[in-house]
């Protein structure tokens, strides 16, 4: 026996469903404004390898041993070997 009142076609009443597509594409286009034409994303990381590297460098034994625990863990990726960056 089929059903008395066949499901409408969309989501189902007590489903909420918001598009956000012309929301994003707006942020992303304010995003890259503000970023502005001289932005180099690989110059960016570059930048950020050098900040880790700089971090991770000059450790003590102490430091070098935790360090290493976590690394071991998986808790933070290896970095460098321990001295001071040039």
């Amino acid at each position: 026996m089929a059903p008395r009142n066949p499901p409408l076609p969309g989501p189902a009443p007590d489903e909420f469903f918001v598009d956000l597509s012309a929301h994003e594409v707006l942020r992303q286009t304010q995003v890259l404004a503000a970023l502005g034409p001289d932005w180099d994303p690989v110059e960016v990381l570059r930048q950020e390898e050098a900040a880790y590297a700089l971090l991770y460098s000059g450790l003590d034994e102490e430091q070098r041993r935790v360090y290493d625990d976590l690394v071991a863990a998986g808790v933070l990726p290896r970095r460098g070997d321990g001295r001071a960056a040039a």
